[in-house]
């Protein structure tokens, strides 16, 4: 039967007051959303439940003072998948959300206030590179050309099928070896390109989802090649409009959304998953469950400790985790309009500060920064004559010692002195709204194990079939998606973690 014929199915079977099978959904992030839409077109009830008393998890969004602010993600790329997920609900992405591509993606400045752009043209790319370095033109082309293979593999293949057995992970390991995965992204990118700066540029991509380039398996080179075959853009409104246009989504197949639900347990019985208790009391029965919550949170709060097998308390505790963020969220009353989108600037120390974060896990005088100016596209976003900001310093999460409580505010005005002396000459002066998100916040809001903003480190031991299943390898009736599980973090990772969905939830089959 066609998926056509089997919603057709599903809802002559609705309106004969047939009863359709209960899915619950934990967490309204981009996973959660888009694995709650997929089932609702597949014919389950589904509800999603959110802790927060606004949707989108590490994707929500917030306004102050007349500023509109997008908490978390901001670079979108594989638009593909937002619109796989339109159509399957019989509408155009295009008519609910106007998806703008950027050129440039974005600008790299390094400390000494050299800049590199990073076009999406591939002319443009090479003259670039042959700027900085003339003889790295022709490593840089091979580079990009094991890139796209690796894409073609790695995310295109594979990004979407589930390894819920060692025989999957058997399969694909000779991928793996010719890909290079057991090499780093730095490595990978460093027998191509010999320009020490060109490497950072090539090999900066793994924080994006919370990797260091120094231990991230290589197969994260796809991001490279993703990103030029696919554009990276920016929804005009901010990327609440994703998560506003999804929730919409949601709406439109039955599915519900309750805010400020919090998830306590994961009810269990006989070994299977059938609903969850809410932090107030409140029980919810169901016939599966689906965790966009943290995975390393889910299993080590959510869950009765006697039923963990695989992902025991030792283990995860154990297991290595993402860097966290500080992110400073602030308002301007005037422009920069010298400054683009998305910048990216490098501190002095490369190697040596991502030790700093990931392995001694002490934080720094100094540091490298993400500064998004999402005005630059939409003047919508803040008032009339001001500009809108964020700022994002990587930071150890919280097995540091460092105390945010106390330190938040001498580390915000150490890069507010930074960024006056670079690129927002005058700021302290122009600043009229202010708002900061620490590790603390992504531990006590977003409930992220150690405060890890992106879940799991990438690396390759925990990758693919060493990572979290998307079925719970524990518990029947238990699914995981989102950036804590397979394929991993970021936009097209959590998308396909919903895609993997499709091949191991069946088909809900309706009570007559």
């Amino acid at each position: 039967m066609s998926m056509k014929q089997t919603v057709g199915t599903y809802e002559r079977h609705a309106k004969n007051g047939a009863t359709r099978p209960r899915a619950l959904v934990i967490g309204s992030g981009f996973g959660g959303l888009a694995a709650a839409i997929r089932l609702s077109v597949r014919g389950y009830k589904v509800t999603v439940l959110e802790k927060l008393d606004r949707p989108g998890g590490r994707g929500r969004v917030f306004s102050q003072d007349g500023f509109t602010f997008d908490a978390g993600p901001t670079i979108v790329t594989a638009p593909f998948l937002f619109e796989e997920l339109w159509r399957m609900c019989g509408r155009r992405f295009e008519d609910d959300v106007d998806l703008r591509p950027l050129s440039p993606f974005y600008k790299i400045r390094f400390h000494d206030g050299q800049e590199f752009t990073y076009w999406g043209d591939d002319e443009a790319m090479r003259a670039e590179v042959a700027r900085i370095c003339p003889s790295d033109v022709d490593g840089y082309e091979r580079f990009m050309q094991v890139s796209k293979t690796i894409c073609e593999i790695g995310f295109e293949q594979l990004g979407d099928q589930p390894f819920g057995s060692l025989k999957d992970m058997a399969r694909i390991l000779p991928d793996l070896f010719r890909l290079s995965g057991y090499r780093t992204v730095h490595g990978l990118v460093s027998r191509y390109i010999k320009h020490p700066r060109l490497r950072q540029v090539f090999s900066f991509h793994p924080m994006l989802i919370g990797g260091d380039p120094f231990t991230t398996t290589a197969v994260y080179c796809l991001i490279t090649h993703l990103e030029r075959k696919w554009g990276v853009h920016f929804a005009m409104g901010g990327t609440g409009k994703l998560v506003e246009g999804m929730v919409g989504l949601l709406r439109s197949q039955g599915g519900s959304l309750q805010l400020s639900s919090e998830v306590s347990e994961i009810l269990v019985e006989n070994g299977r998953a059938a609903g969850v208790r809410l932090a107030n009391g409140r029980i919810i029965h169901s016939d599966l469950v689906v965790s966009n919550a943290d995975s390393a949170w889910t299993y080590s709060h959510m869950l009765p400790a006697n039923l963990k097998r695989r992902w025991s308390p030792e283990k995860v505790a154990r297991a290595s985790y993402s860097m966290s963020l500080f992110v400073w969220y602030f308002g301007t009353k005037r422009h920069y309009d010298d400054v683009g989108h998305h910048t990216i600037m490098l501190g002095p120390r490369y190697r040596e500060l991502l030790q700093d974060i990931f392995k001694r896990k002490v934080v720094t005088p100094d540091f490298s920064l993400y500064l998004h100016r999402p005005t630059a596209t939409d003047r919508s976003l803040g008032p009339d004559g001001c500009d809108t900001f964020y700022v994002l310093s990587p930071v150890p999460h919280l097995d540091s010692a460092y105390d945010w409580k106390a330190g938040a505010e001498p580390y915000r005005q150490t890069i507010e002195k930074h960024l006056s002396e670079t690129l927002l000459p005058g700021l302290s002066k122009e600043i009229v709204t202010s708002r900061l998100m620490t590790p603390i916040d992504f531990r006590e809001r977003l409930l992220a194990y150690k405060g890890a903003a992106f879940g799991l480190e990438p690396i390759f031991s925990q990758s693919a079939w060493f990572r979290p299943h998307n079925r719970s390898e524990d518990i029947d009736q238990l699914f995981l998606v989102g950036a804590g599980t397979h394929p991993g973090a970021g936009l097209p990772g959590v998308l396909s973690s919903a895609r993997v969905l499709d091949k191991v939830v069946p088909n809900a089959a309706i009570n007559i």
